[in-house]
């Protein structure tokens, strides 16, 4: 969440779509923007990919969905193109491989499936950057998701624009899972 001002991270909570709960998330990894839930528990435990020191990705793992302390550091930037801003991109899509993360310029990188503290690869190359024309806008120069979604082989990408518009993306996920 944020106010203009302040960043805090919430948690949107519904059990039938049609009326919804903010529920504000505490510890120390709350106080950024950049937690990521894994759409299920891992051997019973909440995890999260969390970037609450605003450089690093960190597996985050709680027995209270509404509170995230400090977790284990799991990826640096690396690649030139990742010192702009590393981030998790929404959260982890699970594969027979293991999770799929997406980085903000669009990279991706893989963790195994039963312990994500453990990355198996990661691309070298962003899979998918700002084009020319879309260098313009509220936040320039920058592409990210917050989410996207496995169907059948390929996964589809929506993917904001310098904060000023949204495209669509489409990847061959055995393409993605060659390159890393």
């Amino acid at each position: 969440a944020y106010n203009g001002s302040t960043i805090q991270s919430e948690l949107m909570r519904t059990r039938d779509f049609r009326s919804f709960d903010l529920v504000p998330m505490t510890g120390t990894a709350s106080h950024n923007k950049g937690i990521a839930l894994f759409p299920r528990r891992v051997d019973g435990t909440y995890m999260a990919i969390g970037r609450q020191d605003g450089e690093n990705l960190y597996l985050l793992q709680t027995d209270d969905l509404t509170h995230w302390d400090d977790g284990e550091l799991i990826l640096k930037p690396d690649q030139p193109w990742e010192f702009v801003q590393i981030g998790n991109c929404g959260a982890p899509i699970e594969l027979d491989e293991g999770w799929l993360m997406r980085k903000y310029s669009i990279g991706a990188a893989l963790l195994d499936k039963r312990d994500p503290s453990k990355v198996i690869g990661r691309t070298k190359e962003p899979i998918l950057a700002a084009a020319d024309q879309d260098r313009e806008g509220y936040v320039p120069n920058v592409v990210y998701t917050c989410g996207a979604m496995k169907h059948g082989d390929m996964l589809f990408m929506p993917y904001g624009i310098a904060d000023s518009s949204v495209g669509f993306a489409f990847v061959d996920i055995k393409d993605l899972l060659a390159v890393m």
